[in-house]
Order: C-alpha cells, then structure tokens, then sequence
C-alpha cells in the first residue's frame, strides 16, 4: 500500500502534490504574515550575520525571492537596511544594517531571538492538517499481518487491532511487563502510509512556535519523493515527512502538553500531540506519568474527538490548535484500577498483551536464533521451557527469547566460543537474569578465559 500509484499521470501526481504541500507564496500577502514579522526576521538575521547575500536570505528564512524583495525594499527605504554590494545580476546583491538598523535589530533580538525559517499562519496550518488527515489511506487486513508476521499476536488480538487502526479509534494496549506491548506499538508506526508536509514554524498571536524536529519527522523514503515528482513550486516553510510516530513515557508532565519555551531557540516548541499531527502518539507506561492517568487520557482522547487541542503560552488564554492522530495507551496496570469508569469509556479498544503459549514461544525463540547467529538446538528449548520457566513459574513472556539469546552470545563472545544454544549456555544466561534462581547445575561448564583452555 502507498500514497500514490507508480502508473499515476503527470497531472494526477501534481494534484496530489498540491493537495500536500502548499504552493510557494509569491508575495508578503501569499504567506500569511504581516511584513513587520518578515522585516524583522531580515533584520536579526543580518544583525547576527553582518553584510548578507540575497540568497543566504532566501535559504535560512524559506521565504522567495519576491516575498523577501518586498519586505527589503521597504527596510531600505526606512534606512533600515541599505545595499551593501551589487554585482551584475540582480540576485547578485548584498545587504547590511545602517546605524538605525543596528539599533532596531537589537531591540528586535532581544524581544524574541527566533531567526529560523519563516513560519506559517495557524489557519493554514490547521487547513493542511484536515486535507491531510482525510488521505490518510485505510489499513487492510494483508497489511497488518505482513507488518507485524513475527509478533505471534493471536487472531483475535489481530483483528481488534486491526478494526481500531482502519477506524482511527483510541487503543489501550494492556497485560504484563514484557509481553511485548511496547514493541508491538511503535510498529504499529510502520503501518501508517504515506508523506505529509509539516511546518518549521507556526505563528500563534504574535509567537512563533517551532514543530518540525529532525529526531522525530523522518524523511520520506525515496519511492515516495520519485512519486511526488519535481517539488520547485511548493512552500519552502513546509517539510515532507513520513507521518510521524511520537511516543510519550514515565517522565511526562502536564506542562509539557502545554507550549514550551526554547530559550536557547529563541521560540516555542509545540507539546506532542501536535508534532504527532496526521500520525501516531503512544503514551507508555500509561499509570506512571507525574500527572493522574485519568486526567492525561481525558485530555489527549478530547483532543482527538474534537479534532483540535487547547494549549496555552505562559498565563496567557489558552488556543486551539488543529490536532489529527491515532492515539495508543500502553499500561502494564490492570485497566480497571488505572482509570475511572469515564476514562475507560473513552478507549474504544482495549487489548489484553498477554504471554506467549509454547509454540508461539518456540517460534519466536528460534527466529531470535536465526536473526543473532545463534546455534539452535531443540532439546535445549524444551529445557528452557519446561525446566526453567516452568520450575520458576515465570510465564512465557515476549520480552525473554531476545534476552536470553542475547546474552547467549555475550558469554561466547568473551568465551572465544561459537555462539550456540545449550542446557549449560541457557543456565548461565538464566542466572544472570534472575538473581533468585538457583545455582548452576553440575552439567554447567565453569567459566575460563579462551587462552587458558586445553584444545
């Protein structure tokens, strides 16, 4: 499944570029911002950069050509700025600050230090972020099990998941620590198709707030850009993304779903759940955030309902901004004690994650084995099966195949050994995942550097 047909034409495949990414603006009217931003964006950045060229002004403010000639003519003409060198193109000019200039720079950076791309209106923003939320393509029943073959889910997990991706609805993936839930949400990322276009910056009232973040927006991948076709007449203020995955943890605070300030930027950074906009949030280690379980799901699963999130700069009335996503809890907590019984009407589906059976096990046991390099062996397995998790009580648990043949190939690797599965290479990985089990068998080789071994 893609965003776009390879066998596309040339006008269909420019009409959905258009849909996606918005034209480049050819005037201070076209994009959206009063010239008194745009004016001062000049201004900073020549005041930090000394004489500057057209085009570096062009490259760091994501602003064309006619748009900042515009704004620059009326700084000259306000002896705010002059020409500090000409050449014989017309693009082949430089510009600085007169004394005047200096000043009003100044007073300009030291209110607001952002000199980044120019930002984008949040009613443009909120437009692009519905014309995109309605491309997002529906999810087959073949597309979920070729993506997620080897997590071994049931088929009645399978299909619940795979109901509350193709309708967008809320989910709450539950069960114990280490039954894979975590894994199994983030990749549920890799089932959203298609590329979106996200803004540097927006303009909120009279503060820019930064979203793009290179750690979180990936690129697209090449087949989509090839897809897209040529890209010279789009908005330089938007980046094409892949849709993103955010994905939230323990640490989070109530203030960080709020705008925060980046002093070192000079500007706000959006809270999460706008990053994530056309894509997908996780909340993990939903019960364990320093704000209530109930308080954090109500707010996030409003925000999807409503289509748009109610955030707020300082003390400073709170404004609504556009926010499009998929939403996945994750809770090793028992659903029922977590959340009130409000809370827990609001999550469409909730997925118990529970231990594996033994063949699921085995199956994902020997899939780790192929996938490190690691000898496997069958009568081995049933030692750890049956005489270590059984003899323990410890269930079947996703998280332990990857862990024990992990340290598998530590013990080899120090050893000088090949990396293989046996009775005394399992003990010795067991022991030392499990303080409370007993001592090695008899049957346990000692552990001897590879120099000191007899061949």
């Amino acid at each position: 499944m893609t965003a776009l047909a390879t066998t596309e034409s040339a006008p269909a495949t420019a009409q959905a570029q258009a849909e996606l990414w918005p034209p480049v603006p050819r005037s201070v009217r076209e994009t959206g911002l009063p010239a008194s931003l745009i004016a001062e964006l000049i201004a900073k950045l020549i005041l930090l950069s000394g004489k500057t060229p057209l085009s570096v002004l062009t490259n760091r403010l994501h602003l064309s050509l006619n748009v900042l000639r515009e704004v620059l003519d009326l700084l000259v003409a306000e002896h705010v700025l002059e020409v500090a060198w000409r050449g014989d193109s017309d693009l082949d000019v430089q510009y600085q600050l007169t004394a005047a200039g200096r000043q009003r720079a100044t007073a300009w950076l030291e209110r607001c230090a952002y000199t980044g791309p120019a930002p984008v209106p949040l009613l443009a923003y909120a437009a692009l972020v519905e014309r995109q939320a309605g491309q997002m393509l529906s999810l087959s029943a073949e597309d979920l099990a070729h993506e997620l073959g080897d997590i071994l889910l049931a088929t009645a997990q399978q299909r619940m998941l795979g109901a509350a991706l193709y309708a967008g609805r809320t989910v709450l993936l539950h069960g114990p620590s280490g039954s894979g839930k975590s894994t199994l949400a983030r990749r549920l990322g890799s089932l959203l198709q298609g590329i979106v276009a996200v803004p540097h910056a927006l303009l909120i009232g009279s503060d820019i707030v930064q979203v793009y973040d290179a750690l979180l927006h990936r690129a697209p991948q090449p087949y989509q850009l090839r897809q897209l076709g040529e890209r010279r007449n789009c908005d330089a203020r938007w980046v094409l993304c892949q849709r993103p995955v955010v994905a939230l943890d323990a640490e989070l605070t109530s203030a960080q779903l709020e705008l925060q300030a980046d002093v070192q930027v000079g500007c706000y950074r959006a809270p999460p759940q706008i990053q994530a906009n056309n894509g997908l949030l996780i909340v993990d280690d939903l019960g364990r955030q320093r704000m209530p379980a109930t308080d954090l799901l109500n707010r996030l699963t409003l925000a999807q309902e409503l289509g748009r999130s109610s955030v707020t700069v300082g003390a400073a009335s709170a404004i609504s901004v556009a926010c499009r996503l998929q939403l996945v809890f994750v809770t090793s907590m028992q659903p029922a004690s977590l959340l009130d019984a409000a809370a827990l009407r609001r999550i469409s589906y909730k997925i118990g994650i529970d231990a594996l059976d033994a063949a699921s096990y085995r199956t994902l046991f020997r899939h780790r084995c192929v996938n490190s390099g690691v000898v496997f062996d069958d009568a081995a397995l049933r030692y750890l099966i049956e005489q270590l998790h059984g003899g323990s009580g410890l269930p079947l648990l996703a998280c332990y195949p990857a862990e024990i043949v992990g340290r598998i190939r530590d013990f080899a690797g120090f050893l000088g050994e090949p990396a293989r599965v046996t009775v005394a290479t399992l003990d010795q990985a067991w022991t030392s995942m499990f303080a409370d089990h007993p001592a090695l068998p008899a049957h346990a080789l000692p552990l001897q550097p590879a120099a000191s071994r007899v061949s």
